[in-house]
């Protein structure tokens, strides 16, 4: 079995950083990983899409996805592209703080996709971390699919953390963590057979 998912956003909100940690953690976890990586030339403020497809076997597809299962949506305002490559039924975790229009009660595609909202922004401020809410959003996504556990993201994003950055591992673990309890597992990627 095979999960894809895109992940969009504004370049600064940890987008790349994000993508990065779910496909070490996949990695960790003996699943086969591809991750591609689309942004624009700003640094911040332009769009940034990263896509990662799981497998529990072999790879079928290439991480430049023509659709996908899921989503994981910074801000919305890419978000129409993102969309329309979306497969019906899948997976959207989207950071209501700032994409409020993509709030589950409010978009209109919730009758095509499966949308979970999560206060991202606002849970990385509540915890003290406001630059960590990629990893709140990482953490939900987690915990809604179960793609991989909370634990294999946190050791991930403490191996991809330079080591000027590191006064900043105990408050991403912390977001990680926040995102993780914010949502139950509610759309599961992997099919669990009975023993």
């Amino acid at each position: 079995m095979q999960r894809e998912v895109i992940l969009t956003g504004i370049g600064g909100q940890g987008v790349q950083l994000a993508a990065k940690t779910l496909a070490m953690a996949a990695t960790a976890e003996g699943r086969q990983v591809m991750m591609s990586s689309h942004y624009g030339g700003e640094m911040r403020g332009g769009q940034t899409e990263a896509s990662v497809v799981v497998a529990d076997a072999d790879l079928r597809a290439v991480p430049i996805l023509e659709n996908a299962w899921s989503a994981m949506v910074m801000h919305g305002r890419y978000w129409p592209g993102v969309a329309a490559r979306l497969r019906d039924g899948g997976v959207v975790v989207v950071n209501t703080t700032v994409a409020h229009e993509l709030a589950p009660e409010e978009s209109p595609s919730t009758d095509r996709l499966a949308m979970v909202g999560v206060p991202a922004g606002d849970i990385a401020t509540g915890i003290g971390a406001p630059m960590a809410a990629g990893f709140v959003l990482l953490g939900a996504y987690a915990a809604v699919t179960g793609v991989v556990g909370a634990d294999s993201l946190v050791e991930s994003m403490k191996d991809l953390v330079p080591p000027y950055r590191t006064q900043h591992i105990a408050a991403n673990e912390a977001a990680i963590r926040a995102g993780a309890q914010a949502v139950p597992r509610s759309h599961p990627a992997w099919v669990e057979v009975p023993v």
